[in-house]
């Protein structure tokens, strides 16, 4: 090894950068993340990976809905068994 190395030119940081993905400092609940680690253990991947998955799988699952859905009323259900029995 040399005595001395040059890092004037040297930065800081990942030596590759990852494209399409940003990192980030999140908070999350010591049970969820329990659970996700003991679950990416198990199946041999990374938790963060599967954090990922699941936040990808419920942004496409609402998408184009609103999040919170609206409960059913008697009347709305009138109006779809109408329809139904109309159909049928």
């Amino acid at each position: 090894m040399r005595k001395k190395y040059d890092f004037t030119k040297g930065r800081r940081g990942a030596v590759l950068p990852s494209k399409g993905k940003t990192r980030i400092t999140i908070m999350l609940d010591d049970d969820i993340l329990e659970h996700f680690r003991t679950r990416a253990e198990a199946e041999g991947t990374g938790y963060q990976t599967m954090i990922n998955a699941a936040l990808r799988e419920a942004a496409t699952r609402t998408k184009g809905k609103v999040a919170v859905e609206k409960p059913l009323t008697a009347a709305a259900l009138r109006k779809i068994l109408r329809e139904e029995l109309h159909a049928a």
